[in-house]
Parts: C-alpha cells; sequence; structure tokens
C-alpha cells in the first residue's frame, strides 16, 4: 500500500482537479487555487501535481498538447480531443481486447494498459461552422 502524505498544498490542488469538470492544465489549477484564496508558488503546484500523479490520485494526460492536463478519474478510460476549440471529454468504451492482443503480438510487448487519445470537432465547433 502507498503512503500518501496529503499537506495543505496537496489537499488543495487534488481539491481543484478533483472538483473540475474539464481536465485543466497546471496553469488553470493554479488560477483556480487564487480564486479560492490560495497564493502558493508554481513550483508547490507543479511539485503537488507530479505528487498526486505519481501516487495515482490523478492521472496527467499528455495529449499532444504543450501544457499536461490533469485528470481525477483514475478508472479505465481515454480522451477525445476537439481539433477546433481544444476541449477534451472522456470516452467510456472500452479499448477492445483485440486491439490489445494484436498490438502485443505485433511488439512482442506485454500489454500493461492502453490510453487511446482520438481527435474530432466537437458538437458546439461543429454547430458554430454550420452558422
Amino acid at each position: 500500500m502507498k503512503t500518501i502524505n496529503l499537506t495543505t498544498q496537496r489537499q488543495a490542488v487534488y481539491d481543484v482537479v478533483r472538483q473540475s469538470e474539464d481536465h485543466p492544465t497546471a496553469a488553470e489549477v493554479m488560477n483556480r487555487l487564487v480564486e479560492r484564496g490560495h497564493s502558493f508558488a508554481y513550483g508547490t503546484v507543479y511539485n503537488s501535481l507530479r505528487y498526486l500523479a505519481d501516487k495515482e490520485l490523478i492521472r496527467e494526460l499528455k495529449l499532444g498538447e504543450t501544457a499536461s492536463r490533469y485528470d481525477a478519474r483514475t478508472d479505465d478510460h481515454q480522451h477525445i480531443v476537439c481539433e477546433v476549440c481544444g476541449r477534451v471529454d472522456e470516452v467510456m468504451t472500452p479499448v477492445p481486447e483485440e486491439w490489445m492482443t494484436r498490438v502485443a503480438e505485433e511488439t512482442e510487448y506485454e500489454v500493461h494498459e492502453a490510453h487511446v487519445v482520438l481527435e474530432g470537432v466537437c458538437a458546439e465547433c461543429r454547430s458554430k461552422r454550420k452558422r
């Protein structure tokens, strides 16, 4: 069992990520902390995000963007990114077991998990195009 040490700062960062409906970047987490009356140094926020990800309390998402995003959902799910506005949504459809088997056969890797990032255009951006 992993020992978890949630300092006041880590708890505040965790609360922001956990209560976010989007997938915030570190800068967005920092801004939300300021809105809540906290004044942590950027290093503290980054270190807290790293700690929480290392302890598997949150997930760091590297979605091809320059900045990582953070997700409090650590269950098995995928993500889809809007190519127009950058919105990130969760995809609950599981990765087919056949994919995992075929990748293992092709690469000779023992596959433990998959994180698939799909890209497309969200409904809101599609409706703006039609106007």
